[in-house]
Order: structure tokens, then C-alpha cells, then sequence
């Protein structure tokens, strides 16, 4: 999942922010992260299904309080950015969706698993 990650950051960075506002990259950049990293969950959870919803659940749950706790690492710890710049990455109101991102990799491998069930 880092590795998806760290290349849909590249991505942006060499692609489409240099011809865009920051906002809007970010915005795109996490709209194909999500892509991505679906298509990821749903191999996952296709591959090594979780036994039952409830674990499906917990998987995303844990996902995502990986993912935060290393976005807080990050930019804490390794980019010296104040706790209100790194705050700001959530704030939805100011056009930062990456907290729809944490939505999506919390719930994801409940909806495929239920999909899978489903079939």
C-alpha cells in the first residue's frame, strides 16, 4: 500500500501539478489514489477474503489508523510541519479530500467483501 502510495505522489508531482493549482492536484492525485488503491483492496480481499464482515471491518479500521498515524509521522516528525499544517490535509471544508480517501480504505474491504459474498 506504500509503495501505491509513494508512486501516486510521483505521479502528481511530475504530471498534473505542474500544470494546476496545488488544490486541484492534491484533489486528483487523491481521486486516483483511491482508484488505485481499490483496485489493490478488492485483490486483497479477493486473494485472502476476511472471514466475516466484522473482520472486514477491522482490517479497514486498522488500515486506517495505520495510514494517519503515519501521515501524523510524516509530517510531524520527518517534514517539521506544524500539527496545523498537517490538520489542514482533513479539513473538507477548505477542499481537502483526502479524509474521503480514510472513508473509502476504512469501508472498502467490507463492500468487497460483501460483494464477494454477494456473487
Amino acid at each position: 500500500m506504500l509503495v501505491i502510495a509513494v508512486a501516486n505522489g510521483a505521479l502528481r508531482q511530475s504530471t498534473f501539478a505542474r500544470v494546476m493549482p496545488e488544490l486541484r492536484a492534491h484533489q486528483l492525485s487523491t481521486l486516483t489514489g483511491s482508484f488505485v488503491m481499490g483496485l489493490f483492496i478488492w485483490f486483497i480481499v479477493r486473494t485472502w477474503p476476511p472471514s466475516s464482515s466484522r473482520e472486514a471491518l477491522l482490517i479497514g479500521l486498522i488500515w486506517l489508523f495505520l495510514t494517519v498515524a503515519f501521515e501524523f509521522f510524516m509530517g510531524l516528525v520527518l517534514a517539521h510541519r506544524p500539527l496545523r499544517q498537517v490538520l489542514l490535509e482533513y479539513n473538507l471544508f477548505a477542499g481537502r479530500i483526502w479524509v474521503l480517501f480514510l472513508i473509502w480504505l476504512t469501508f472498502a474491504p467490507w463492500v468487497f467483501f460483501r460483494l464477494r459474498k454477494a456473487a
